[in-house]
């Protein structure tokens, strides 16, 4: 026997999208049994650019530093950024 399924609703922002999902029951919208494996070779993390200031000092070390790694020096500030965070993290 085929099951009816629910429209989805139109929203008003993507936050009020966010809501409705956080509730809704998703089987009342989507039938499963038809669900394939997503494929998004394209993806990445989104990001947000910031402005951050360095003694002139430091930002050579850096860049002497990635240099030899031969990685952009802002790739190494984040991957120094997210190492001590998760050190910090494993910490607690």
């Amino acid at each position: 026997m085929k099951k009816h399924l629910k429209s989805i609703p139109k929203f008003k922002s993507e936050h009020e999208e966010f809501k409705f999902w956080q509730t809704a029951d998703t089987r009342e919208y989507f039938d499963y049994s038809k669900a394939q494996p997503g494929y998004f070779p394209n993806l990445k993390p989104s990001s947000s650019p910031i402005s951050i200031r360095f003694p002139d000092t430091i930002l050579w070390r850096l860049k002497e530093r990635a240099n030899q790694m031969d990685v952009p020096y802002q790739s190494l500030i984040k991957h120094y950024v997210v190492r001590q965070l998760e050190q910090e993290t494993r910490g607690k």
